[in-house]
C-alpha cells in the first residue's frame, strides 16, 4: 500500500478511536434507546437533573475508592470501508487494572490488518494508559465543572427504574460528548451512553455516533459493550467496537447503602475519576 494512503487511513482510524476512547462520544449498537424495564416497585423519587448529577457522582466517587483490583478480557474490532479500500482488525486483549491508575494489557490474539493493529488498536491501548492521568480525567469527568445537565421528560416517564438525562458540554473539548445518559434509580449509575463528540476528534471525521452500554459486576458497573460509528467526509464509513467480558474482581471494599431521598446530598463538585465512574473504560 502507497505510504500516503497508509497515513491517511491512521489518521481517520487513529483519531476516531483516541477521540473516542475516553469519551464515549464513544459509544453503534443500535438508534433506539434501551427498552423500558418493567419493575415491580413504586415509581422513582422525582429529582431534579442537579440533584440526579449530584448522587450519580457522589456514587461514583464510592464505587472508585471501593474497586482496588480488576480482571477482565476485550475484543477490539474495527472495519472501513472507504476511499482508502477496505481494513478490518481484531484484536484480543487481557485487561488488569489495579487502583488508583496501573493498567496492563496482555495481547491473546490478533488477526487481519497488521497496520491497523499496529497504528490503530495499540494506539487505543497507549491512549487509554495516557488518559489515565489526573489532568486528562479531569477533563473528561462527567460532573458539574464539564457539562449542564437537564431531565429528558419524555424518557423519564418511559421507564421507572432510570433517569435519563441531557447532558451539554460546557466546553468543544474532544474528552466530552453531547447526548443521553441513562442513570439507574437505585444505585446512581451510567447504565447507558448515546452521544456524539463535543468536537470532531479530526477535520476528515464528518459525524459519529456513539452508543455504550454498561453491566452491573458484583456492586459496580462496568462496561459491557462500546461502538463508535463514524462517517468520512471524503467518503467512507468506519467502526470500531470493544466488547468487554470474563470480569473478575480480585479486590474490593463494601460500598455503603444508597442514602434514602430527602437526605442532604452531596455536592455538586465533587470530583468523579477513575476506573468505575462512566467516563473510564475498565
Amino acid at each position: 500500500m502507497p505510504r500516503r494512503s497508509r497515513s491517511g487511513i491512521a489518521v481517520l482510524l487513529l483519531c476516531l478511536g483516541l477521540g473516542l476512547s475516553k469519551s464515549p462520544g464513544a459509544t453503534a449498537q443500535q438508534n433506539d434507546p434501551p427498552p423500558a424495564i418493567a419493575i415491580a416497585a413504586l415509581p422513582k423519587p422525582a429529582l431534579t437533573a442537579d440533584e440526579v448529577a449530584s448522587r450519580l457522582q457522589e456514587r461514583n466517587r464510592e464505587r472508585e475508592a471501593a474497586l482496588r483490583k480488576l480482571q477482565g478480557t476485550r475484543i477490539y474490532q474495527v472495519q472501513y470501508h472507504g476511499f482508502f479500500g477496505t481494513r478490518d482488525a481484531e484484536m484480543v486483549v487481557n485487561y488488569n487494572y489495579a487502583a488508583p491508575n496501573d493498567k496492563e494489557f496482555t495481547v491473546v490474539s490478533q488477526s487481519g490488518s497488521k497496520f491497523v493493529i499496529d497504528h490503530v488498536i495499540k494506539g487505543l491501548l497507549d491512549g487509554e494508559k495516557e488518559a489515565a492521568t489526573d489532568e486528562n480525567h479531569d477533563r473528561s469527568a462527567l460532573d458539574n465543572r464539564n457539562y449542564k445537565f437537564a431531565l429528558d421528560d419524555a424518557e423519564n416517564s418511559r421507564d421507572a427504574s432510570q433517569y435519563v438525562l441531557d447532558v451539554i458540554p460546557k466546553t468543544d473539548n474532544k474528552f466530552l460528548y453531547r447526548g443521553k445518559i441513562w442513570v439507574d434509580a437505585k444505585d446512581f449509575a451510567v447504565t447507558h451512553i448515546e452521544a456524539e463528540p463535543a468536537k470532531s476528534p479530526s477535520f476528515w471525521v464528518k459525524k459519529s455516533e456513539v452508543h455504550h452500554r454498561y453491566e452491573k459486576v458484583d456492586d459496580f458497573w462496568l462496561p459491557a459493550e462500546n461502538k463508535t460509528e463514524s462517517w468520512i467526509r471524503m467518503g467512507g464509513h468506519a467502526l470500531l467496537s470493544i466488547e468487554y467480558k470474563d470480569y473478575k474482581i480480585t479486590e474490593s471494599t463494601p460500598l455503603a447503602p444508597v442514602a434514602e431521598v430527602g437526605s442532604q446530598a452531596p455536592s455538586a463538585s465533587t470530583k468523579i475519576s477513575g476506573e468505575a465512574h462512566a467516563n473510564s473504560l475498565p
